[in-house]
């Protein structure tokens, strides 16, 4: 079964094409739930900013990276992805290593 380890690595393959990192990293993924024993996957993500011009290409990119498990897991049929914006993302939110990436200290 797909695990949530599963999905958030997936998702390390989605980089912010602005920014360099992967959303992961810069901690714009709040909350993966894994339902119906693998079926589905509910993600409740964020944006840097509202207006972010890269938004559809990422929320289209993380979607397709979490369905290519599907290939290996075959009963997921569903990822949803959630954009919310509470709360607000901010530079804080990024793990050390993207900190340190982006020379924020």
């Amino acid at each position: 079964m797909i695990s949530e380890d599963m999905v958030r690595s997936a998702l390390m393959n989605v980089i912010d094409p602005e920014i360099g990192l992967d959303i992961v990293n810069l901690g714009l993924v709040y909350k993966i739930d894994v339902q119906d024993t693998g079926k589905r996957v509910d993600i409740d993500m964020t944006l840097t900013t509202p207006n972010c011009p890269a938004g559809p290409h990422i929320l289209t990119q993380a979607r397709n990276e979490v369905m290519a498990l599907g290939e290996v897991y075959k009963s997921l049929e569903d990822v949803n992805i959630n954009l919310v914006w509470v709360p607000f993302w901010n530079p804080s939110m990024m793990t050390d290593e993207a900190k340190d990436e982006l020379g924020i200290y």
